[in-house]
């Protein structure tokens, strides 16, 4: 997890260290598929680097007041705290799934980042009546 200084003083922004246990685990799971079905096991190991590569190259901060999701310099999308209605990562022994709600729309992304450190900054910037 890495902390950088926000524009105000008290505000910092938390951009989450990558994690790739996530994809490795799916183009591993890749190998064993391989030997019941070629073509099944070329697509789960094209997914796993897809989500590798995702891994690699995105990454989420949180500001005071939103979600952002950035790859390299570009802001992608900005989730405003505000609007979240729910979240919730799924499957706490291994982490694989991050849900949240929106007013309007339902978000999933998969655990391509810290997740301890996730949980950590959900828990602190987005509390939820």
């Amino acid at each position: 997890m890495t902390t950088t200084a926000a524009s105000t003083a008290s505000a910092e922004t938390i951009v989450l260290s990558p994690s790739y246990n996530l994809p490795i685990a799916i183009v591993f799971l890749a190998v064993p598929l391989f030997f019941v079905q070629v073509w099944v096991s070329v697509a789960t190991a094209l997914f796993g680097f897809f989500l590798l590569v995702q891994a690699a190259t995105l990454r989420l901060s949180f500001t005071e007041t939103a979600l952002d999701i950035e790859r390299g310099q570009t802001l992608i999308r900005r989730f405003p705290y505000q609007d979240w209605q729910n979240w919730r990562i799924f499957w706490s022994p291994v982490p694989i799934l991050f849900y949240f709600k929106e007013v309007n729309s339902i978000h999933f992304l998969p655990i391509l980042f810290d997740p301890k450190a996730l949980r950590a900054c959900l828990d602190a910037r987005c509390r939820l009546s």
